[in-house]
């Protein structure tokens, strides 16, 4: 099995993320059970690079699936988007200067999982 590193230099080297990758990147990133910070940035670096290509539909699912879980799976605020993960996650989404669909996908998915999503995050 491929490192998150090695994939990573995959991905970035057509600016595509095929089926195959996705799945990689599922196995990776899902291995021990959660999606850390540093995972969760590598996502969205990921997405900044290849945001408008001909990803494989499976790409949004993933992204969408990690980031939800990696906001609302965590210790701190299980189920809650608090102040400071709301802050990390608009300038994940600012970042590159644009809402991608794929970004507004996810808006869209905390929103209706959430107990509560700060008024920051209403773009």
């Amino acid at each position: 099995m491929k490192t998150l590193e090695e994939l990573k230099k995959s991905i970035l080297a057509d600016g595509v993320i095929d089926a195959a990758e996705v799945k990689q990147l599922r196995e990776v990133l899902f291995a021990d059970g959660k999606i850390d910070k540093e995972e969760a940035e590598m996502l969205f670096d990921l997405n900044d690079v290849v945001s408008g290509k001909d990803n494989d539909a499976s790409w949004e699912t993933l992204f969408v699936d990690a980031i939800t879980s990696f906001l609302l799976e965590d210790e701190t605020s299980p189920g809650e988007i608090d102040n400071e993960e709301a802050k990390w996650l608009l300038a994940k989404i600012q970042g590159d200067g644009e809402v991608d669909g794929i970004e507004r996908a996810l808006l869209n998915n905390l929103k209706a999982k959430a107990k509560s999503l700060p008024a920051i995050l209403n773009l």
